[in-house]
């Protein structure tokens, strides 16, 4: 039996991140979306994300040994731990591995870092990270 994972909006994550000593920043996109499409930016509150691909670019397959370099970058079984992808759909599964593999707080950052696509096909206007006006930078 799966555990549903828990999701909150990016700025109730950026206010775990700001208060809670054990809330850690997951962000498992691409390598090219950190690059050119930007990252969440902690530098403010004194923490830095954890920056680690679900699915590893070009190929696009999920990173078998996700688990092990999640640990191996600090992530432990009690720390919270906020999953943000581009829009909320990869961190679900990234978080539901963790969740199935002993992390106990695996939490889902909906809407991602750009939100959904709007009428235009266009994605940062109405939901995810950056709308939310919380601190990232480019490349």
């Amino acid at each position: 039996m799966t555990t549903p994972i828990k999701d909150v909006s990016p700025a109730e994550a950026w206010q775990a991140l700001s208060t809670d000593p054990t809330a850690k920043l997951v962000d498992v996109r691409t390598a090219p979306e950190w690059n050119f499409v930007g990252a969440p930016d902690l530098s403010g509150i004194g923490k830095q994300a954890i920056q680690l691909q679900w699915q590893v670019y070009p190929t696009m397959q999920v990173d078998p040994e996700f688990l092990d370099k999640l640990r191996a970058k600090g992530a432990e079984p009690g720390d919270k731990l906020y999953f943000l992808c581009r829009s909320g759909v990869c961190s679900v599964a990234a978080a539901k591995m963790a969740t199935e593999f002993g992390f106990r707080d695996a939490i889902n950052i909906v809407d991602g870092f750009e939100g959904p696509a709007d009428a235009a096909g266009h994605r940062g206007t109405i939901g995810g990270w950056k709308h939310a006006g919380l601190p990232w930078r480019q490349g």
